[in-house]
């Protein structure tokens, strides 16, 4: 996914859950500052945005995402990553349940 891309998704995520406006996101805007997003609401955020992009983001994280540009860093890292393989499955041998 571009980054283009994902500023669109996670524009669409911030106004279907926070009510955000499309012109209003913007990596410089803070999500509690500019957006006015408390902590229950960025929760959701996260949530929804994890659905959109289909990533896991840890708590710790999360917690750290000041702005609309940290979120965006953080899911083009992810997005971009290849899966996780195993050690087990890396060397030949089936994962350990498979």
């Amino acid at each position: 996914m571009t980054r283009d891309e994902l500023e669109e998704g996670l524009a669409e995520v911030l106004g279907t859950v926070a009510g955000i406006e499309r012109a209003d996101v913007a990596p410089e805007r803070s999500f509690t500052e500019d957006l006015g997003i408390d902590s229950l609401t960025m929760v959701e955020v996260v949530v929804a945005a994890e659905d959109r992009f289909g990533v896991l983001v840890p708590d710790d994280d999360w917690a750290r995402f000041t702005t609309v540009g940290d979120a965006l860093r953080y899911l083009e890292q992810s997005t971009t990553a290849p899966p996780w393989t195993p050690p087990s499955a890396r060397r030949g041998r089936p994962a350990p349940g498979g």
